[in-house]
Parts: structure tokens; C-alpha cells; sequence
């Protein structure tokens, strides 16, 4: 059985499924599913099987979290490590990748100006939720674009008619989460829009990759907003880019980019603006 936590859970307390008897259980990118909030889930999974099984565990990465979870999980393992390519490698020079500059209430038109401009036949939108990727998507095909979004809580049959519209043509724009799109495989992809920026430069460089592949040319257009702009640098950073801040004509952004926050605050990794908590922090250590 290939299932998310949830969709495991669901058919367990449908009687449709034991999980008694499990004789072998495999994580596979462990490190997203503690990322994406999957673990209260993961957790109730674990309760269900069996004491004696064999595990294995698949990780992109290793941070704490999943170190807690190993040892929680594996007795004297065998622990393998396949050496990462270095990013220079990762990031083809096929992919021309871009950073615009606009404000985060025009995400959309400017989307939909590019995709009309351009006349591009196929192009895949990443964002960060499923609730985005339902919104983008009706907006763009209220503006005669044919979209679909492409999530988690759709059908396992829908998101094969999705990806096979898609690659037929007769789908435009694929609006995706990161998620649902991790494993997306489709030939001549000329287009990866960043909608929302990924969480990480490793996830930035999966996105991208999505096109320029088998010796393709490729885009890779980045929104970047005033919330974003902190984190977007830090991405250049670890990917050891310089990419210029284009502006569109009548989409020029007026919102003003919020400075990143201390690194004792919130690490300095996203620039956003500073959380109730860290306001009430900052009052309390100014007083």
C-alpha cells in the first residue's frame, strides 16, 4: 500500500484497511512529511502497527526532526549516504531563470499578462497551497486560459486526467503545490512559474528542474514581493545566484520590501514582518 498518512488514516477508519499486520514500513522523503505538518498524522499511523517490523527511512535531508524520528524508529540501522551533485551541476545552464518584481495582490494578472504575451502552451505554477492553486486556477480560466490546479486533495484519477491534458495540450497552465507536483515528469516543459517561492534553495532547484531537461531550453520566472524579497536573496545565496529584479510595464510594484527581521528573531530566512509573538517580545525586552 503507496499512501499518505491521511489517506491511510481515512481508510483505516473505514474498515477498509489493517495495519496490523504490517510486516515491513517505509518513509519515503520523511523530511517533507514532518515539514508539511504531517506528523500528529504520522504519529497515529505508527500507533497502528505492529512492535516487530522492519523500517526504512528515505530523507533528502536530516535535520533534527528526522533524526528524533530515526532513532525513535530504528534499532542499530544501517545508515547509507549517497553523496549530493553539487547545485552548479543541479541548475542546468539551459534553464534562463528570472526574478520579477510585483506586488503580491497582482501575482495573478501578472500571470495572466504573461502567459497571454508569451503565448505559452504549457507552463507549470507552483504555489504554496491547495487552497491557491484552486483560486489561481479559476482566475486565470475566468480569463479564457485553460487551467487546472493540481493538489493533494484531489482524486488520484483527476490528477491523471490533469497531467494527461496537460501533456496533450489541451491543459495551458498546471497550478501546483510542491507536494502534488514532486515526481511531475513531463517532456518539453518550456515554462516553471515560482507563483510563491519554495521554502528552500533545494526546493527551488526541484521546481526549476521540472524544466530544461534531456538538453531542452527552459524558463524559470520567480514573483518576487516585498514579503519575499529577504528570502529570495537568501535562495541566490545558497545557489550562489545574482539574478537582477525585472520589472513589468503596468504591473511596477509601489509596496515597499520589508527588511529581515535580526537572526535571534525568526533566523533570517523568510524577511517576513514580525509575528504578534515577536512584537510582544520586543515590547517586553524594550520595557
Amino acid at each position: 500500500v503507496v499512501a499518505t498518512p491521511g489517506r491511510l488514516l481515512d481508510l483505516v477508519d473505514h474498515n477498509a484497511l489493517q495495519l496490523s499486520h504490517v510486516a515491513a514500513l517505509v518513509l519515503d522523503e520523511a523530511d517533507r512529511l514532518l515539514d508539511l505538518g504531517f506528523a500528529d498524522e504520522l504519529a497515529r499511523v505508527l500507533t497502528l502497527l505492529p512492535a516487530q517490523r522492519q523500517n526504512l527511512l528515505f530523507s533528502a535531508t536530516f535535520p533534527p526532526a528526522i533524526d528524533a524520528l530515526a532513532a525513535q524508529l530504528l534499532r542499530d540501522p544501517v545508515r547509507i549516504e549517497m553523496a549530493a551533485e553539487p547545485t552548479t551541476h543541479t541548475a542546468a545552464p539551459a534553464i534562463a531563470q528570472r526574478a520579477i518584481a510585483v506586488d503580491a495582490s497582482r501575482r495573478t494578472q501578472l500571470l495572466r499578462h504573461l502567459v497571454q504575451q508569451n503565448s505559452w502552451k504549457r507552463v507549470l505554477v507552483f504555489v504554496a497551497t491547495k487552497f491557491s492553486a484552486e483560486i489561481v486556477a479559476d482566475k486565470l480560466r475566468k480569463a479564457d486560459i485553460w487551467a487546472e490546479p493540481f493538489h493533494g486533495q484531489l482524486s488520484q484519477g483527476k490528477r491523471t486526467q490533469v497531467l494527461d491534458d496537460f501533456k496533450a495540450g489541451r491543459v495551458h497552465v498546471v497550478v501546483a503545490t510542491d507536494l502534488a507536483a514532486r515526481g511531475i515528469d513531463v517532456a518539453e516543459l518550456p515554462v516553471v512559474v515560482n507563483y510563491d517561492l519554495p521554502r528552500s534553495a533545494v526546493d527551488y532547484v526541484h521546481r526549476i528542474g521540472r524544466t530544461g531537461r534531456a538538453g531542452q531550453s527552459g524558463e524559470a520566472f520567480s514573483f518576487i514581493t516585498a514579503d519575499t524579497e529577504a528570502h529570495f536573496a537568501l535562495i541566490e545565496k545558497r545557489q550562489g545566484l545574482s539574478l537582477p529584479r525585472e520589472e513589468v510595464a503596468g504591473f511596477e510594484p509601489v509596496e515597499l520590501a520589508v527588511p529581515a527581521l535580526p537572526a535571534q528573531a525568526n533566523g533570517g530566512i523568510k524577511g517576513k514582518r514580525p509575528s504578534k509573538k515577536d512584537k510582544l517580545r520586543a515590547a517586553a525586552a524594550a520595557g
